[in-house]
């Protein structure tokens, strides 16, 4: 399905607001004025500012059925295996949920989808979560998207007291331990701010492109300077 004409404005549709890229895709897209409307799926109540082109919508993930029509969707949902509970509730987010709303917001005509993975994901990885990440690749990008750009980042950087979530063990170790060393560190491996990433989410949603977009953790450190590279989910 083509997308709309531009001029009229687009829409956007985000899940994951709830998260540290979340929450900086959000604001971002707020301030984008040539989104006319940007719906926010939420699994709980949440305090976020209000906007007058914001329309929030409680959904159950594993029920997701009708969305409302749009053209570009973000997602940006995802746990741990320690925050999940287990292997299968970490496997219901970062996978099914994933899957479940970018397969319903193409059936509402969106064109264009752009998801938060990870660095390291891989279908054919033995670490249980590379693979997942792998595997939620493979899944979205084989949904019919003219436009598909995967954000593959390192350790993300960012202040989750202030969403009022714990912080992760592995990111507060990064940031205790590596900030000092960071230079040091080869940039693929570099913890990675969270607003780094909702940036380049963000500016290769404007850019033309057609089929997979892969924005590697080391390339969302710097504004963008050219190309990113076209893989198949899994490279």
């Amino acid at each position: 399905m083509a997308p709309r004409d531009d001029r009229h404005g687009r829409r956007a549709l985000l899940a994951g607001a709830s998260g540290l890229v979340g929450r900086a895709l959000l604001a971002r897209l707020l301030a984008d004025e040539r989104y006319s409307q940007v719906h926010v799926l939420l699994r709980r109540a949440l305090a976020l500012p209000a906007h007058s082109r914001q329309v929030v919508h409680r959904v159950d993930f594993d029920r997701l059925s009708s969305l409302p029509a749009v053209d570009d969707v973000y997602i940006a949902l995802g746990s741990t295996i320690r925050e999940a509970g287990s292997r299968a509730a970490f496997r219901r987010v970062d996978f099914e949920a994933v899957l479940a709303t970018a397969r319903a917001a193409r059936a509402a005509g969106a064109s264009r989808l752009l998801v938060v993975s990870a660095l390291g994901a891989d279908p054919t990885s033995r670490v249980f979560y590379n693979r997942v990440k792998g595997e939620m690749e493979v899944a979205v990008a084989a949904l019919g998207y003219a436009s598909v750009v995967i954000a593959r980042p390192s350790l993300l950087l960012g202040d989750r007291a202030a969403l009022g979530q714990r912080p992760r063990p592995g990111e507060r170790l990064a940031q205790r331990l590596l900030g000092p060393l960071a230079a040091l560190l080869p940039r693929s491996l570099r913890p990675i701010a969270a607003d780094a990433v909702a940036r380049a989410l963000h500016e290769a949603a404007w850019r033309p492109s057609r089929g997979l977009l892969v924005l590697p953790s080391a390339q969302m450190q710097v504004p963008h300077r050219g190309g990113f590279a076209r893989q198949s989910p899994g490279d």
